[in-house]
């Protein structure tokens, strides 16, 4: 059972903390601070700001500041591994806030009431080329639309969504909420071009009068790994697998069935062998599972579905439906070392989850882009490359490898392929300082366990593709909202107005906050101590001078 903070009351030195007297040497400041959620968010969204609409049932006003960041809220309350709940101070008291379940309750509220993505900016006149209709891609499409320019993707695949829509299995993310966000951006003008490889994109830049380029074609080749394979082995590779079962194919891959990997698209590979009808599902990993990179949670459910895990094992030859491994175990660093301890494992076919790799040769042909033996892109802190006008980003320039992660690439060059048409330099916003737990001033808090979204049983879930994790209801989703302690951030809860004691503080309205009446104020620094979210500061007279 989780320990928890027994008491919240400052302690306060009255010898070491100046109070008031006859000239004031320290004035309160109103400061917003930058909460955890929001610093750990890679698409950085401003969480706690939509969370501060949605906890008062503003959920159209919630939308629109999520959507400001974030155009894919639906898929995202779906399928990130939301960052921003391990960082979440709430954690140090009962437990984080569910914000990916209020994320996807806001993208499916904005289906049902049929919200519409705004357009902010008159037009530009500037055209920008996308290649990739990815999760990348859609977001910087989104961004420059809304900045004004006019945007086209062109990508190799049949339907657009890259990997959400063919790597990412149905039962985590359904493919009409994949198509109808997709579609949102569409209706802003932003034109798809399906069916289309690019594979001189200067040809086609140039020939569609474009005046930039951003490249997001992700990392859709296997990696693969120099095993014998003799007689009539079955072998096949995890993204293929997962893509045809995206594109509606059912490929037969008989009765048992190894995986050989331990991310997250094993996982998937090995729980899609059991909605195909596999009656062993078996991942082969080299490692253990404190060292799978794997999220914790992909492993539970896949194991509560049925699938095995052979642990420390490694794979050494292929021989019709059989395989032989060899025994592994850990070094005094953490590295896998053979056994010489062999074993023979029976499988009908052997799926081959060891990471992917982008398919951008065609880009090294361009003077001065940069392309590394794993095919990603060499890129400047703005998201270009080597060639001027040519941007990249997503799985195929090196990062972390995440549906948020590319998203806020795409907002990322968006912005600086928008500074870069109109002459300008795009520089970031100075960061605030990150507001840590300890910062906080909690002396009364309220008992607010988090609400879990319902799973479906694992033996009904595991005999098709229906999604396997429901939304929460608008009470739910409300009420993990009001758990937020928006840490940094003034709420309007009142405590600095009410603990003034010379009536210094003047309340301005909703949504407009406080201001200090400094002629009044003695420095005391009560308002300061009452304000649980530390959204106050006391400066040195001398500072605020």
């Amino acid at each position: 059972m989780m320990s928890r903070t027994p008491d919240f009351t400052p302690r306060i030195d009255l010898v070491a903390q100046p109070g008031t007297g006859p000239v004031r040497v320290r004035r309160p400041l109103y400061f917003d601070l930058l909460p955890p959620c929001n610093h750990a968010c890679p698409a950085g969204e401003d969480i706690q700001a939509w969370l501060a609409h949605a906890r008062v049932g503003r959920y159209r006003e919630a939308w629109l500041t999520l959507v400001h960041d974030n155009p894919l809220p639906a898929i995202h309350g779906r399928v990130c591994y939301h960052p921003c709940e391990a960082s979440c101070n709430r954690e140090e008291i009962d437990s984080a806030v569910s914000i990916h379940a209020v994320e996807r309750f806001l993208g499916d509220e904005a289906a049902r009431e049929g919200w519409r993505l705004p357009v902010e900016a008159t037009p530009s006149g500037k055209r920008v080329l996308i290649v990739g209709a990815g999760p990348s891609g859609l977001s910087a499409a989104y961004h420059l639309a809304r900045l004004g320019h006019t945007v086209e993707i062109r990508d190799a695949g049949p339907l657009p969504g890259g990997m959400m829509h063919f790597g990412i299995p149905a039962y985590r993310l359904p493919r009409e909420e994949l198509m109808r966000e997709v579609q949102r951006i569409e209706a802003m003008g932003v034109s798809i071009v399906l069916n289309h490889k690019v594979e001189d994109l200067l040809a086609e830049k140039d020939a569609g009068g474009f005046d930039a380029a951003f490249v997001a074609i992700g990392a859709h080749a296997s990696r693969h790994i120099d095993i014998p394979a003799r007689d009539a082995a079955h072998v096949l590779d995890a993204v293929s697998l997962l893509r045809g079962v995206g594109a509606g194919e059912h490929p037969k891959l008989g009765r048992r069935v190894a995986i050989y990997g331990g991310g997250n698209t094993a996982m998937d590979a090995a729980r899609t062998a059991t909605r195909l009808g596999a009656d062993e599902a078996l991942i082969i990993y080299h490692r253990d599972q404190a060292h799978m990179a794997a999220h914790a949670f992909e492993v539970e459910e896949a194991l509560e579905e049925g699938v095995r895990i052979r642990w420390l094992t490694s794979i050494r030859d292929i021989a019709g439906p059989s395989l032989t491994v060899e025994v592994m175990e850990l070094d005094a660093d953490g590295r896998p070392r053979g056994t010489g301890e062999i074993e023979t494992l029976a499988a009908d076919t052997l799926v081959l989850a060891l990471g992917q790799q982008a398919e951008s040769g065609f880009l090294a042909k361009i003077p001065d882009i940069k392309v590394a033996a794993d095919g990603t892109v060499v890129v400047a802190p703005n998201m270009m490359t080597g060639h001027p006008g040519i941007f990249a980003g997503g799985d195929m320039v090196p990062s972390e490898r995440t549906v948020t992660a590319a998203v806020g690439h795409g907002k990322k060059a968006a912005r600086a392929i928008d500074g870069w048409l109109r002459g300008e330099d795009a520089r970031p916003a100075q960061p605030r300082p990150v507001i840590g737990f300890e910062m906080l001033h909690l002396p009364i808090y309220s008992d607010a366990e988090q609400r879990a979204q319902a799973v479906l049983p694992a033996a009904t879930r595991s005999a098709g593709f229906e999604e396997v994790v429901a939304g929460l209801g608008e009470a739910d989703a409300r009420y993990e909202a009001q758990r937020c302690l928006s840490c940094g951030n003034c709420f309007e809860c009142d405590q600095c107005y009410a603990a003034c004691p010379e009536q210094a503080i003047e309340k301005l309205g909703p949504g407009l906050r406080y201001q200090f009446l400094y002629d009044r104020c003695t420095g005391c620094g009560v308002c300061y101590e009452a304000c649980p979210c530390h959204a106050i500061e006391m400066i040195p007279e001398t500072a605020a001078s």
